[in-house]
């Protein structure tokens, strides 16, 4: 078997190929740079890195050849506030004033635009921005009929200072359809490629939120949505207080009950073709974000979240303090192999679907992206 892991980092990317049953560092690229995101399309077969300069912007590079060469291409642009906005702004009082909706801060999402659009990519930002590009990063467009939305100013930030879109899912059977999950704003639908938006978080429930505004569509902190290829309305979402699930493409959802260790976590994978087995890494909430009596273990479901069972068998047992973000578990197109890697650097894998993990032998700075090549 072989495979191909893009795990990006705090301080770079590295592309991990599997061969004769062992993970080996192929290449390294952007060596102490910021890695907020990457991609490996696989229409053309090209790779994109996103990099978090901090005070010197974001900048997005695409190679050719593998990765052994990097050309720079665009990043997303917004406008320029206008006075409808600085109205907007106003309304919106405290929450409005502390938004930034004028600079890029990250790239926080990456997906390809559907096998029937070559050259098409979506990026999802912060500040809550939803871009397109038609010629393989080189330009964008934000999708305005969302940005221009009133909405967008009851968004706020989750963990980050400002809101912004994690989660695109391009349908596979029309890749005009496209949602995206915004923390915190809740989760969005298209069915004309942008032209017009409609809300699907009805049936979430925001803990943190005053009890009349709990089940505010436009409030929910979804950290994390993925769809399954062989049944696209059905939807799964690890929330910022639960795991939810849908049935009929966010029209209504459902929250799972009586989850152990614990509801709450970033990352959510589902098996392409088995709608009802989904995976989890559950933590303690929410100012804490360690994992439960500092046991690491991945959660699965098999039958649509009635119940979840713990798997551990090769993860840390004791004294481990790992949190894997949103994107930094990936299940690849058969649904047996997955992978994920954490906060302290850790990179585990299984070939069974979870039943037994084995930790690839590097040490990694943090990772924040995880994704099968």
């Amino acid at each position: 078997m072989k495979q191909r892991l893009l795990v990006g980092t705090r301080k770079g990317l590295f592309v991990l190929h599997h061969e004769a049953d062992d993970w080996r560092i192929a290449r390294r690229a952007f060596v102490g740079q910021n890695v907020s995101m990457t991609l490996g399309d696989s229409r053309d077969g090209a790779l994109y890195v996103a990099l978090d300069h901090g005070h010197f912007g974001t900048k997005l590079h695409r190679s050719d050849d593998g990765g052994d060469s990097w050309n720079e291409v665009g990043v997303p642009i917004f406008p320029a506030f206008g006075e409808r906005d600085r109205e907007r702004q106003a309304a919106a009082g405290e929450i409005g004033a502390r938004r930034d909706f004028t600079k890029l801060h990250e790239i926080w999402e990456l997906v390809e635009g559907g096998t029937d659009r070559p050259g098409v990519l979506w990026a999802g930002t912060i500040p809550g921005g939803l871009f397109r590009s038609s010629d393989r990063g080189e330009s964008w467009e934000l999708i305005r009929p969302l940005w221009d939305r009133d909405e967008r100013w009851g968004w706020f930030g989750g963990g980050k200072d400002s809101p912004g879109i994690h989660s695109i899912v391009v349908d596979p059977r029309d890749s005009r359809r496209i949602t995206v999950a915004i923390s915190c704003g809740g989760v969005w639908h298209t069915e004309d490629d942008g032209a017009t938006w409609e809300t699907r978080a009805t049936g979430m429930r925001a803990e943190y939120m005053p009890p009349e505004s709990a089940y505010d569509p436009n409030v929910q902190d979804p950290h994390r949505l993925v769809a399954c290829r062989a049944a696209p309305d059905r939807w799964w979402v690890q929330h910022h207080n639960g795991i939810f699930r849908t049935d009929d493409a966010g029209r209504s959802w459902h929250e799972m009950a009586a989850v152990s260790p614990s509801a709450f976590g970033f990352a959510v994978a589902v098996h392409p073709d088995q709608p009802d087995t989904a995976w989890f890494v559950p933590a303690v909430k929410d100012e804490c974000r360690v994992p439960t009596d500092g046991r690491l273990v991945v959660t699965r479901t098999r039958d649509g979240g009635a119940s979840f069972e713990s798997l551990h068998r090769g993860l840390p047992e004791r004294d481990a303090w790992d949190i894997v973000f949103r994107h930094s578990l990936a299940v690849d197109d058969s649904g047996s192999s997955l992978a994920f890697g954490s906060t302290t650097g850790g990179l585990w894998y299984s070939y069974d679907g979870g039943d037994r993990w084995n930790q690839v032998p590097v040490r990694l700075p943090p990772i924040h992206v995880v994704r099968f090549g």
